[in-house]
């Protein structure tokens, strides 16, 4: 495995973590499809949450959010309708909405941990 996939494996975990801490429920991690992969699938209260996941080591290429642009929030929505039609049993009757967080740091189980809700 890569160094830069490790960095993004050892990231979605610390992200995993972070939202069980504040009470959501995950229901899927690295979710596949033809179209693509969503990093996790999360309950927040009656929300379906979709959650991108940016790890950097640094700055120095930008911020991690900067990399979730208006194309990327587009084919994060489409993804997040193609999860829900292959689980009915858990996306039926809830709001979807799409959040990154940002993980910046070079060991990840240290780095700071940037939570953005709701992407538009």
């Amino acid at each position: 495995m890569a160094e830069k996939d490790i960095l993004g494996r050892a990231g979605e975990d610390v992200a995993a973590a972070h939202l069980v801490r504040r009470g959501w429920q995950v229901l899927d991690r690295n979710w596949r499809c033809r179209a693509g992969e969503l990093d996790i699938v999360a309950v927040d209260g009656h929300e379906l949450v979709i959650v991108e996941v940016k790890t950097r080591r640094g700055v120095g290429f930008g911020h991690p959010f900067e990399a979730v642009d208006a194309r990327k929030r587009a084919r994060l929505w489409h993804l997040a309708m193609a999860w829900a039609v292959a689980h009915p049993e858990h996306a039926r009757g809830r709001a979807v909405r799409i959040d990154t967080i940002g993980i910046v740091g070079a060991d990840p189980s240290s780095a700071t941990v940037e939570h953005l809700e709701d992407l538009r």
